[in-house]
């Protein structure tokens, strides 16, 4: 039977109780020490400069998270793209692109599905047109090849956190409000990547989707942030919509967004998000479909979509724009239904000026090594 993430968050978040769920819990935990020790034993060795940091030419700014799944680091990586270039620098921007078996470097280009195979790094293209994006899972050598071949000033690491080798100036830690510490529990137990208190290299968190919880939870999370390390900035900030925009490149105002009944699907490492922010936007949420995270779309799905949609009465198809970037290649002969991506901005409600000094610091040289 095919992977089901749902079925997996269920499981290891402990909605479910039975006894299968029980037992795959333990056999999880069991699963996971390895798993604490390998991180333990290398992390131990960077620390103690055993496993050897590489700096590159530039700046580096990192934007890592501490869990798998979509905490909303890549609005913020081209939020830095857009920040840095209007302060007059050449930005480039580093991923290592899911399940990359090669070196790509993706920039000028703006179709979907023509920047990479993956779908992080087509967006990022997507977003950030003129910016090149290094692929490449060796972020050593994609630095050198972004200040070698495209004269980058100021180098933007994404989902960077646990990349150690390449040594950065600023590292931002982003943190899902919603599920901020994946279930407490490292892989494969859990969500965590790492232990939680790694964040004592991190010189910023950003809380995203602020919006989603209550003040009484973000309170919670920053102390316990707070416990692990007193001086970390703390940020807030909530992905904003700002529109949809269509396959024919209309867009839609968000003010027309509302009352539309609306079939939304994506492949999110936290899908819940995604639809939670469609009914935020005023959509009448008719139908939904959840696949995993970084889903490979078909011709087949993508028909199935608009069936289940328009069974539904839906009047448009919805979806985000890093789905987007994947689907934008498939056929839609014979479709009437207007099919779109909401387009999403980064938005700070708290710290969002110290943030901004915190990287002219970094950009100055003036941060010490943590």
């Amino acid at each position: 039977m095919p992977f089901d993430q749902d079925q997996f968050r269920a499981i290891v978040s402990g909605r479910r109780r039975d006894a299968r769920a029980r037992l795959a819990r333990f056999l999880l935990a069991v699963a996971s020490l390895g798993y604490r020790a390998a991180v333990l034993v290398r992390n131990g060795l960077y620390d103690r400069r055993v496993l050897r940091s590489h700096r590159a030419a530039v700046p580096v700014i990192c934007v890592g998270n501490l869990t798998t799944g979509g905490t909303g680091k890549t609005p913020l990586v081209a939020w830095l793209a857009h920040l840095t270039a209007e302060e007059g620098l050449h930005p480039a921007m580093l991923t290592r692109g899911y399940k990359a078996r090669r070196v790509c470097t993706a920039h000028h280009d703006t179709k979907a599905g023509n920047a990479h195979p993956t779908d992080e790094p087509a967006e990022l293209a997507q977003a950030c047109p003129g910016v090149p994006v290094i692929v490449n899972p060796d972020r050593v050598a994609g630095a050198a090849e972004a200040v070698r071949s495209h004269d980058a000033q100021v180098l933007l690491m994404d989902d960077g956190f646990q990349h150690r080798r390449l040594m950065r100036d600023l590292d931002i830690v982003t943190i899902d409000a919603t599920t901020p510490f994946g279930y407490g529990r490292l892989l494969p137990a859990g969500f965590l990547r790492e232990p939680v208190g790694s964040l004592r290299r991190a010189h910023a968190v950003v809380l995203t989707r602020c919006d989603q919880v209550c003040e009484e939870t973000l309170g919670r999370i920053e102390t316990q942030i707070r416990r692990i390390r007193s001086d970390l900035l703390v940020v807030r900030a909530v992905h904003a919509p700002v529109g949809a925009r269509r396959s024919d490149g209309v867009d839609i105002p968000l003010q027309e967004l509302k009352g539309k009944k609306v079939f939304a699907f994506c492949g999110l490492g936290n899908p819940a998000a995604f639809f939670a922010t469609v009914q935020a936007c005023g959509c009448v949420l008719v139908g939904s479909q959840a696949y995993n995270d970084h889903y490979t779309y078909t011709d087949r799905n993508l028909a199935d979509l608009y069936l289940a949609a328009r069974s539904q009465g839906a009047d448009l198809l919805l979806t985000t724009q890093k789905d987007w970037t994947k689907i934008a290649a498939l056929s839609r002969t014979g479709e009437t239904m207007p099919a779109a991506y909401l387009a999403i901005s980064l938005q700070f409600t708290d710290g969002g000026n110290a943030l901004r000094a915190l990287i002219e610091r970094a950009l100055a040289g003036t941060i010490p090594p943590s």
